[in-house]
């Protein structure tokens, strides 16, 4: 799942279910639909699983407040989990193909499509 976020900043919200929760990260740039774009990819506090199929607005006051809406939705599958790196497929509307999250410092990771 991706969601794309209008809240303070322009974001987009990657979203993967694993053991349990959704995973996530925010990616400050809508995320790359081919080979070459690296994305910065901002990894955020786990999230109840539900949420994931969450649009709508979160009101004012609220942490994240701003229009919430689904970009992407999709399968994926993990094919490889290391040490500070998943290689996952996409098969989403927009996000297809091989993809790799890669963590280079804290929290911060970089986002980029590796093959189709």
């Amino acid at each position: 799942m991706v969601h794309r976020h209008a809240a303070s900043h322009l974001h987009w919200d990657l979203r993967l279910e694993m053991e349990g929760v959704a995973r996530s990260w925010a990616v400050p740039k809508e995320p790359p639909g081919e080979r070459g774009v690296r994305r910065l990819a901002i990894m955020q506090p786990d999230h109840a699983v539900e949420y994931m199929e969450f649009e709508g607005i979160i009101p004012e006051g609220e942490y994240g407040a701003g229009k919430v809406e689904i970009w992407d939705k999709g399968r994926y599958a993990l094919e490889d989990r290391g040490k500070g790196k998943l290689l996952v497929s996409f098969e989403g509307r927009r996000l297809r193909g091989r993809y790799l999250l890669l963590n280079t410092a804290g929290k911060q990771w970089l986002f980029f499509k590796t093959g189709e």
